[in-house]
C-alpha cells in the first residue's frame, strides 16, 4: 500500500491536499500529520473534518520533534489530539513506543506503535522490535536513517521475521531503496509525498515516481531484484529505462539506484538479497572487480565492468560500454560514409569508460592517445591498450580525428562544464562525449559551433542498456522503447 503524509500548515492547505490524496487511486491511506499544522485550535479543527468526511483510511500522528516531528506543544497537549483522534475513529492512530504507556485504547481504532531513528540504523533493531510487540501493537513501525546502502539489508532481514504487520524501511539517499522494495520483502505499506516539497522525512518518493517509474503495487516477494552502483546515482536515467522495459515484456522485475561508497561491503551483505543483476557505474567499474566470482573474457581483457550477472549466486562481471561505443561512433559516422579505421583517436580520462572505448576503438584499428589529468593512470591504460599517451595540459595542441569524453565533466547538475577549451574543436572533427545527460553537452554545443561533427551518449548509454537487459534476461528489449523513455526525460 502507498501512504500519503499531509503537510501543510494551515486548516485551508490540509482540505485542499487532503481532495486531491482523496482523488488518486494510487494512494491507499492518508496520514493526517497534526505536527506541521501551526496553530494546535487549527490541527483540532482538521481532525474533526478530515474524520468526517473522509473517502479514504485516515492516519493520524502527531510527532514530536524527539522523533523528528515539527510538534512544539506541551506532551500532554500532543498526547490529547492522540487520544482525540482514538475518541473520534480514526482507522489508524500512530503513538511513539515511548508514549504509548498514556494512551487508552478504544476497539475502533488500531495502533501503530513507532520507533523513528533520524540519526542512524542501530544494531539492535530486533531487541527494538521485541520492545514494540511487546506493547501489543496492531502494526509496527520501525524507521531508521541510512548512512549505507548496507543498513537497509537489517530493515529487509527484519521485515522477512516480522510475525506482526510491520511498517519499516531506512530514511536519507541510502535508504531510498528500502522504500521501494519494502513491499518485496514483506512490508505492510511505504509512504510517499503528494508531490516534490511536500516530503515528511528525508528520502521520500513522490507517489508519481513510485508508481509510474518502480510500479511499487505490482511488486510482490516474487519480484526479481536489479540495480545501478554507483555514486552518485540520483541522475541515472537507468531505473526509468530498465523498468519500463520490464514491463513491457510483462517481467515481474524492478531496478532500483543504489549510491555505494564501499563496494567490497556492498557486495558482501548484497549476495544475501539475491539482486539477479547489476549495472556498475563511476567510481566502481574497476574496484569491482576483485569481488566478483568471474570475468568474462572481453571485460577482463579490458579491466574494467559496468554489467553484473547473478547465476544461482555465482556473480559474473561483464563490459557492455565497450560494444556500445563502438557502434555509437560508427553510427556518428555513417552520414559521412566514412570508417574508424585508421582515424587519430583522443581519449579524455582513464577510468572504466575510457578502457571500454579504448580498447573496442583498437579492435577497429584507429590510432588512439589517452588524456588524462592523472598522467600514471594514463599511461598504465595506454600500456594497457598498446597506444599513446599525453599531459592533459597538451591537449591545447590536439590534432586529431577524433575526440572523445569519456569523463563525468559536463554532466548533470554541472552542465556548463566542458573537458576542453572551445579552441581546440577543429571543423569536420568528429566530437563524442559519453555524458547522456545532458543530452546536448557544453562540449557538444561548442563542437556544432566550431563546425565539428557530434555524437551524443545517448546512442551508447541505450546500447549498453539493451545489452545488459539481454543479459540479464534472455530476452531482446525493444530499443525504440528504450530510446523513447530516455528522450522523454530528457
Amino acid at each position: 500500500m502507498i501512504c500519503v503524509p499531509i503537510t501543510a500548515e494551515s486548516i485551508e492547505d490540509t482540505i485542499s491536499e487532503l481532495s486531491l490524496a482523496s482523488k488518486n487511486a494510487d494512494i491507499d491511506i492518508i496520514e493526517l500529520r497534526l505536527d506541521y499544522i501551526s496553530k494546535m485550535e487549527d490541527a483540532e479543527i482538521c481532525l474533526e473534518k478530515t474524520l468526517k468526511t473522509k473517502t479514504k483510511p485516515i492516519i493520524v500522528t502527531n510527532r514530536p520533534k524527539r522523533e523528528g516531528g515539527n510538534f512544539e506543544g506541551s506532551e500532554k497537549d500532543r498526547l490529547n489530539l492522540l487520544q482525540k483522534a482514538i475518541e473520534l475513529g480514526a482507522d489508524y492512530v500512530d503513538v511513539e513506543l515511548d508514549s504509548v504507556i498514556h494512551i487508552t485504547r478504544r476497539n475502533s481504532s488500531k495502533l501503530i506503535i513507532s520507533y523513528h531513528n533520524f540519526r542512524e540504523t542501530p544494531h539492535n533493531i530486533n531487541k527494538i522490535y521485541e520492545d514494540i510487540s511487546q506493547c501489543k501493537p496492531d502494526i509496527v513501525k520501525l524507521v531508521t536513517y541510512a548512512n549505507d546502502i548496507t543498513d537497509n539489508v537489517k530493515i529487509f532481514e527484519l521485515l522477512k521475521t516480522a510475525n506482526i504487520p510491520t511498517i519499516s524501511f531506512c530514511m536519507g539517499e541510502y535508504g531510498h531503496i528500502s522504500r521501494i522494495l519494502t513491499r518485496k520483502f514483506g512490508g505492510l505499506l511505504t509512504f510517499a509525498s503528494l508531490k516534490k516539497g511536500k516530503e515528511s522525512a528525508p528520502g521520500q518518493l513522490t507517489v508519481d515516481e513510485l508508481s509510474s517509474i518502480y510500479h511499487f503495487k505490482k511488486i510482490n516477494k516474487e519480484t526479481k531484484l536489479y540495480g545501478v552502483i554507483g555514486n552518485p546515482v540520483s541522475h541515472s536515467m537507468s531505473p526509468v529505462i530498465h523498468n519500463s522495459s520490464f514491463m513491457e515484456k510483462e517481467l515481474n522485475s524492478v531496478y532500483v539506484p543504489m549510491k555505494v561508497l564501499d563496494i567490497e561491503t556492498f557486495i558482501k551483505d548484497f549476495r544475501k538479497m539475491d539482486f539477479r543483476g547489476f549495472s556498475i557505474t563511476i567510481p566502481h567499474k574497476e574496484s569491482i572487480l576483485p569481488f566478483l566470482d568471474d570475468i568474462d573474457p572481453v571485460a577482463g581483457k579490458i579491466g574494467a565492468i559496468n554489467t553484473v550477472v547473478n547465476q544461482d549466486g555465482k556473480l559474473t562481471g561483464h563490459n557492455t560500454d565497450c560494444m556500445a561505443a563502438v557502434k555509437g561512433l560508427e553510427d556518428g559516422l555513417e552520414g559521412n560514409k566514412d570508417t574508424l579505421k585508421d582515424k587519430k583517436v583522443a581519449v579524455i580520462g582513464a577510468g572504466g569508460a575510457a578502457r571500454a572505448i579504448a580498447f573496442g576503438l583498437k579492435e577497429k584499428g584507429c590510432n588512439i592517445t589517452i588524456y588524462n589529468r592523472t598522467i600514471e593512470r594514463a599511461k598504465r591504460l595506454s600500456n594497457d591498450v598498446g597506444c599513446k599517451f599525453n599531459r592533459f595540459e597538451d591537449i591545447s595542441e590536439l590534432n586529431t580525428d577524433v575526440l572523445i569524453n569519456s569523463t563525468p565533466i559536463g554532466m548533470f547538475p554541472n552542465v556548463e562544464e566542458s573537458p576542453v577549451p572551445k579552441a581546440v574543436l577543429k571543423a569536420n572533427m568528429v566530437v563524442f562525449d559519453a555524458v547522456y545527460n545532458p543530452i546536448e553537452t557544453r562540449l557538444l554545443k561548442d563542437a556544432e559551433e566550431r563546425g565539428c561533427h557530434t555524437v551524443n551518449g545517448l546512442t551508447m548509454f541505450i546500447n549498453q542498456a539493451a545489452e545488459q537487459f539481454r543479459l540479464w534476461t534472455g530476452i531482446e528489449p525493444s530499443v525504440e522503447l528504450m530510446k523513447k523513455v530516455a528522450k522523454d526525460m530528457l
